[in-house]
């Protein structure tokens, strides 16, 4: 197995650390599998998981955000008739499956819906107004001086 080296990138980057894990695991997470899904992009902080999810009803999904990872599961209860049916053919999944997806920071789930088959899941990028860029002042030392000195003589 490859290792990856990310200590260049720590040289000029703080906070990372969790993101050095997260690659590692999505490396060795085989692509692929079962339901098969898309992701879309459609705005600068707007995401879309699509899964084709076709025979599972609205209460067999199961989709729980937990601490960054958005857990999506299915199941199905078994037929009751199905010791009496008998299928020259059986293509159509009838399979539990559970696929998890590593959330960013601040990515939060809007809603999940189920339409022809696909179970749509809409997740946006909400940044706290704490987080956002902000302009910092930058003040001189004889600038400070002066307001002292004019503070003090008042």
């Amino acid at each position: 197995m490859t290792t990856i080296d990310f200590s260049p990138l720590f040289r000029s980057m703080i906070g990372f650390d969790r993101m050095t894990s997260a690659l590692e695991t999505a490396y060795r997470t085989e692509p692929g599998g079962y339901p098969p899904y898309n992701i879309e992009v459609s705005g600068e902080n707007a995401y879309r998981i699509t899964m084709a999810v076709a025979g599972f009803s609205e209460q067999d999904l199961n989709l729980e955000a937990k601490e960054n990872i958005l857990t999506v599961s299915g199941g199905r209860p078994e037929e009751e008739d199905a010791t009496e049916r008998k299928f020259l053919y059986r293509g159509i999944a009838n399979r539990s499956f559970e696929r998890k997806f590593q959330l960013a920071d601040y990515v939060r789930v809007l809603e999940a819906r189920l339409e022809n088959g696909l179970l749509h899941i809409d997740l946006r990028r909400e940044i706290p107004e704490a987080m956002k860029p902000r302009k910092i002042e930058v003040n001189s030392g004889a600038r400070r001086v002066i307001e002292t000195a004019t503070a003090q003589a008042a």
